[in-house]
Parts: C-alpha cells; sequence; structure tokens
C-alpha cells in the first residue's frame, strides 16, 4: 500500500520483553508507523495507541484497515501518552497486559523536510509533532530571548558552545528572521569550530525539538502512570534515543523497584515505601546487525521492568 514509514528499533527485544498474551491489552504509547502495534497485534494482543501527529495516526489506520484479522482489535487516539490515564477511561478500559513506548522521533518526520525537524534538509523550520499546537521551532528561534535559546540548547543539546550560538542566531535574527532549516543549520556551522564527528547543528536540533514538543516534562510521571496500569506480572517496554530521556526511564524504575527509602541509621521502616516492579534484566543496546541494517537505531536505549 503506501511507503515505508518507519523501521520500528529492536522490534524482537520489545516483544519477547513485553511477552504478549493472546487477547491481552496493551498500550502503544508511541504509535509511529505501527511497527510495534502490529507485531502485538500478530502475536494475537489487542491495542489502544496515541500519537501527537496526525499523519503518524492516519497512515498506520490506513495500513491496518488492508489487514482483515486484525479488525475490531485495535483503538488509535490522537494524544500525548501522558495522558495515559484519562486515554484508557475514555476508552473504558482500567486495566494492561503491557505497554510499549518507543520515545524516538519517526524515520518519516526526519525525512520529510516539510516538517522542520532535519538540519541536513531544508524546509520550514517546525518541529511539531502536533501540527495542531500553536508553537513551532520558528517561535522558539525568532521569538525566545537569547538568555533563554542557551539555556535550553546547553540543557535539552547538551551543546557546550550553546551561548555561542544563541548570540549568532540573535544577531542574525535582527537583520531577518530565521524561516528555514538549512538557515539556522549553516548558521550554526559558521558559529561553531570544526567537529570531527556529528553534524555541527545536531544538538541544536535535539534542544529545539525536545522544546517544541515538552518531550521531557512529564515523562518520569507518565512512566509511573502506565506502571499503575499494568496488571501484576504485566510488564511496560521503552526505548530512548538520547541521554536526557534515558536518565529520567533510568532514575523512575530505580525509585519504583526500590523498598525501604528511610535513612539507613534508622533502626525499623517508617517510610512504608515499597517497590512496584522489578527490572527486567540491564540497559540493552542494538545488535551490530541492525545497526548496520539500520543506522538511527545506534543511539537507542531499551529498558524494561515488570509490576509486582
Amino acid at each position: 500500500m503506501c511507503e515505508q514509514y518507519h523501521i520500528s528499533v529492536m522490534p524482537n527485544e520489545c516483544i519477547e520483553t513485553l511477552n504478549v498474551k493472546s487477547g491481552g491489552l496493551y498500550f502503544d504509547a508511541t504509535l509511529g508507523g505501527g511497527g510495534h502495534s502490529e507485531l502485538i497485534l500478530r502475536k494475537g494482543g489487542n491495542i489502544i495507541a496515541v500519537d501527537r501527529d496526525l499523519e503518524a495516526i492516519d497512515y498506520v489506520t490506513r495500513k491496518f484497515a488492508g489487514i482483515p484479522e486484525f479488525e475490531g482489535r485495535y483503538r488509535i487516539v490522537h494524544d500525548n501518552f501522558k495522558n495515559v490515564k484519562q486515554v484508557l477511561k475514555e476508552c473504558g478500559e482500567d486495566k494492561l497486559d503491557g505497554a510499549i513506548a518507543d520515545l524516538g522521533i519517526s524515520s518519516k518526520q526526519v525525512d520529510d523536510a516539510k516538517r522542520g525537524f532535519s538540519y541536513s534538509k531544508d524546509g520550514e523550520l517546525d518541529m511539531r509533532m502536533d501540527r495542531e499546537q500553536e508553537l513551532s521551532a520558528l517561535n522558539v528561534v525568532n521569538e525566545y530571548s537569547e538568555e533563554q535559546l542557551s539555556r535550553i540548547l546547553f540543557t535539552y543539546g547538551e551543546e557546550k558552545f550553546a551561548r555561542k550560538i544563541a548570540a549568532a542566531i540573535v544577531r542574525q535574527r535582527k537583520a531577518s528572521p530565521i524561516e528555514t532549516t538549512g538557515r539556522l543549520s549553516e548558521l550554526i556551522q559558521r558559529s561553531v569550530p570544526f567537529r570531527k564527528s556529528g553534524h555541527p547543528a545536531k544538538k541544536t536540533f535535539q534542544a529545539l525539538r525536545i522544546e517544541v514538543n515538552n518531550e521531557l516534562s512529564g515523562l518520569g510521571e507518565a512512566l509511573c502512570d502506565m506502571v499503575d496500569l499494568l496488571k501484576q506480572k504485566a510488564r511496560l517496554c521503552v526505548l530512548t534515543f538520547h541521554s536526557l530521556e534515558d536518565r529520567i526511564v533510568k532514575q523512575t524504575f530505580a525509585s519504583l523497584a526500590t523498598g525501604c527509602i528511610c535513612d539507613k541509621s534508622l533502626p525499623v521502616c517508617v517510610c512504608g515505601h515499597k517497590a512496584t516492579v522489578r527490572q527486567i534484566g540491564k540497559a540493552l543496546k542494538p545488535t551490530q546487525r541492525e545497526t548496520d541494517m539500520n543506522s538511527r537505531s545506534k543511539s537507542a536505549t531499551f529498558r524494561a521492568v515488570e509490576k509486582l
């Protein structure tokens, strides 16, 4: 039918760990091209999936409509996965047999210059996953103060030349607005020293994308909500693609898997804190074979927990 939308990362690790039960209900927090959802459906599971991107929803809806055995076994909702409890309530459900969250950006979003995510393709500055929201990268680049821009680039992009890039952006936009990805990318390349590895604009574009889509705020709370909704022995699997979001996932899972948090000097526990999950193995990285076939999988980290 339609062109390939996205290559799912670590699909075997995700589905094997999720341990799909026939007839079980699973939450796909980030539908994307529907790769993980499709594998769950083929294993006999049922799906509630969300995505902020209407293009992704349209693509997967058309794709799944052409597979008769999927009929009546999936529901796709235009929403943010951080609203998981409300989504399930509106779907008339209260418990899950598992959940998966692939926190990466889809290949289709990167490859489509019109979406404005790519530093290597010229297009209008946008970067909105949900194109119905008002804030875009165009607003951030042209309206945020130099101090705000510097903070965002340093915090979300871990860009050591954040101040220099922010200053260059502010100088340039005084002459004329910065309206395209190509122009911003060229400006960054002129503003920072030569780098042997990685595009000079990569960290800045990551930071802008995170700011535009508010990706990190509420992530830990959303993971806790998903765990709350899991049945006993059900699992939550998460794929991250940069250190900032992986740190949040790692810390959230560690906290949920920890029992007593009292001061060790106390003779008895007074906090009443109990572990709600167990962590499944160590964090995993893609195999060499997968990264050879899909270079965009290289930065992925996979973590999973099981509800106690």
